[in-house]
């Protein structure tokens, strides 16, 4: 793994060191092979992952911050999000894209700012017909339900399954609507490298076995302890992975390299990157798990 740049607050200080980043890409032209992924964490659970010739953008939730109410019956739910700016201009963000996936439709993944910003022929992937219909009612004109072993400009995708709670929360059948469905989606690159996007989930039998089935090379993984305000789940109230399962990720995965976002943005998160950086030390991990900056590009 490679981490290239760091723009944003950053980027003055960059300024100075063009000339060395300059002769390093220079370098990479000439004779570095192309990495299977290029990864952009743009923040929250945003990202821009390019492989080969395609180029996807990932769960866009694109407004400026403070723009919406906190999620009701949540940690911290009196806070607006998002707390943090994007490192950089949308336009610049949406340059190159060729496809949009979404994970699913929950604001934090796909707001009214993204459906705003994005060209309404651009081809977008959902998980299922009732995601489809919402995004096609949003105006967009070429919505497609992700098939396993769907191609897009020679990289594979397929899904994986997801939980985004407790089994308790998910008996609970108001609940269990607001929380709905997600997808993981595994993208295999044209050298077979794969790389995991494993969704808003808290760990179950589908974490292990989506593991298993497909052996990934990298691991994007949402670590942020999001957590529900609700008394009768006090007692488990994650619905996406927190510290604990970064560490859990990395010992049944010793292969692979971990990414951990989905932290810092959103006022249901219980873990933010310092926690998760001083965690991973603790536990001498730190090497083997990614907490990337708002903006840094990382290559695989």
């Amino acid at each position: 793994m490679k981490a290239r740049f760091i723009p944003g607050l950053l980027a003055a200080l960059l300024l100075l060191a063009a000339p060395a980043l300059a002769a390093d890409a220079q370098k990479g032209a000439e004779g570095g092979k192309a990495p299977a992924f290029q990864l952009q964490h743009v923040r929250n659970a945003t990202a821009k992952l390019k492989s080969g010739d395609a180029t996807f953008l990932i769960d866009p939730m694109l407004a400026a911050p403070g723009a919406y109410e906190g999620f009701a019956n949540t940690h911290r739910s009196g806070l607006r999000n998002p707390f943090t700016p994007l490192p950089m201009p949308v336009e610049d963000l949406l340059a190159g894209v060729d496809a949009v996936i979404l994970t699913h439709t929950h604001l934090d993944h796909w707001d009214e700012a993204a459906q705003k910003a994005l060209p309404k022929e651009m081809p977008l992937f959902v998980q299922n017909e009732e995601d489809a219909k919402l995004v096609r009612g949003q105006g967009f004109r070429d919505v497609r339900i992700l098939k396993d072993g769907e191609l897009f400009k020679g990289v594979r995708l397929e899904r994986t399954a997801t939980r985004h709670g407790s089994e308790a929360m998910y008996a609970d059948p108001v609940l269990a609507k607001a929380l709905g469905e997600v997808m993981g989606i595994v993208f295999t690159a044209p050298d077979g490298k794969k790389a995991w996007v494993v969704g808003d989930t808290v760990w179950f039998p589908g974490v292990d076995a989506a593991l298993a089935a497909h052996r990934p090379d990298v691991i994007i993984m949402n670590a942020g302890g999001a957590a529900m305000d609700i008394p009768a789940f006090r007692d488990a109230p994650e619905i996406i992975m927190n510290k604990e399962d970064v560490l859990r990720m990395v010992r049944a995965a010793p292969g692979a390299q971990v990414v951990a976002v989905h932290m810092d943005a959103i006022n249901h998160m219980t873990v933010d990157r310092k926690d998760l950086s001083r965690f991973t030390r603790e536990h001498g991990i730190r090497h083997k798990v990614l907490i990337p900056f708002d903006g840094e590009v990382m290559e695989f």
